[in-house]
């Protein structure tokens, strides 16, 4: 995402400067060039040194500096995101009013870049009338706003929003902003399932199966970093919930077809990543059953198919995508799931590749789509596995 684009950091003097150490690393670590801006008083919390050694680049903090009277104008027609974190109040209003006093602001009234701003203040500063109208006033422009957040103050603990957002919170709401203004996703409802489920055998042991869930979470993130409204079914995963999408948990293969059957009528797409478990016992015990009971038969009996069951909840127009972890002719097999299923694609992956399938952060699957067309990609990250299917989604959206 950030790879060869230019940001600037604008830093407005606050406590929250130091997570902004954190900002300008984690995007340069991206491959962006960053350069950064600190106000005078943003200086004294946070040294330019620091800045520099983090980005690699001279930081600017006056508007007498050598170059200093041009680098706004430069700078803000060149970036591909202007930041501003911590966006103290005074500096939303100077923002609002359109002064130009320092080389930050100045660089703000000049600019024609995406401008992005994560506040942080006293919650009562935020609360106040003069401060809601002030970012009122920015949103109308165009201007993007990220947080605040409820926490802990400089002062202590609070139960209202003035906390800065967390870097990793702010990247990728900066992500989304820069990249969703233009995506083709963007407006379009996205449903995306993820992980295993598991069916109870006694209330102690269940069968399941080894997703580890990651390949629809990358999903879901990467089609809310696209601009799309992303709802993200998830069975029982270690992973921490996407930053913006709305995430329902379930955890028998019943409860993710009701949840999918939910969630069909308003979606656009729908990316059945989950990995429903097959079978489930067909008379679970109410008791756990002891180990001295001797050998335990579990009788099976097959679950529901999802897609198959939900054909009828489909949107008109809606792109559908399924998965098949075969073995053995995986080509062959999903090209038949596709049909029987009809969906409007398919990705392929054989469960023996060693580095694909299930428990590890990278893939190497195929894309079939119901024309006969076969995209068959290299084994790389999750992530960019996750690009590729949304890719083939926005050219079959439309269609």
């Amino acid at each position: 995402m950030w790879a060869g684009r230019r940001v600037v950091l604008g830093v407005s003097g606050g406590i929250a400067c130091y997570k902004s150490c954190t900002l300008a690393r984690r995007l340069t670590e991206a491959g962006a060039q960053v350069d950064v801006i600190l106000t005078p008083a943003a200086a004294e919390f946070v040294r330019p040194l620091t800045f520099e050694a983090l980005t690699g680049r001279p930081v600017q903090g006056s508007l007498w500096e050598p170059g200093g009277a041009l680098s706004h104008v430069r700078l803000g027609q060149q970036a591909d995101l202007v930041l501003v974190a911590p966006a103290t109040a005074h500096l939303i209003a100077r923002m609002a009013q359109g002064l130009a006093d320092d080389l930050l602001t100045t660089l703000l009234v000049a600019s024609t870049s995406p401008i992005l701003l994560a506040p942080a203040m006293n919650d009562q500063m935020y609360a106040h009338p003069q401060t809601c109208a002030n970012l009122e006033r920015l949103c109308a422009r165009g201007v993007g706003v990220v947080g605040p957040e409820v926490g802990a103050l400089a002062e202590g603990p609070s139960e209202r929003p003035g906390r800065m957002s967390e870097p990793e919170t702010i990247l990728a709401h900066a992500a989304r902003f820069v990249r969703g203004a233009a995506g083709r996703l963007r407006g379009h409802r996205v449903v995306v399932t993820a992980g295993p489920t598991r069916e109870s055998i006694d209330p102690v042991r269940v069968v399941t199966n080894r997703s580890s869930g990651k390949m629809g979470y990358r999903l879901a993130e990467a089609a809310w970093e696209r601009g799309a409204e992303v709802v993200l079914i998830s069975g029982p995963v270690a992973l921490a919930p996407p930053i913006g999408v709305e995430l329902r948990r379930v955890e028998t293969t019943q409860e993710l077809e009701e949840a999918v059957r939910r969630a069909l009528p308003t979606a656009d797409v729908l990316v059945m990543a989950a990995a429903p478990a097959d079978f489930r016992p067909s008379d679970p015990s109410e008791n756990k059953r002891a180990r001295n009971d001797g050998a335990l038969a579990i009788p099976m009996e097959p679950t529901v198919d999802i897609l198959s069951a939900t054909r009828g909840e489909r949107r008109a127009g809606s792109v559908i995508v399924g998965f098949a972890l075969e073995t053995g002719d995986a080509l062959a097999k999903g090209r038949a799931k596709l049909e029987r299923k009809d969906l409007d694609l398919i990705v392929v992956n054989d469960a023996l590749e060693r580095g694909a399938g299930f428990e590890v952060d990278t893939n190497r699957v195929a894309l079939l789509d119901r024309d006969g067309a076969a995209q068959i990609l290299p084994l790389q990250s999750k992530r960019d596995v996750a690009e590729a299917i949304l890719d083939a989604v926005e050219r079959t959206l439309g269609r």
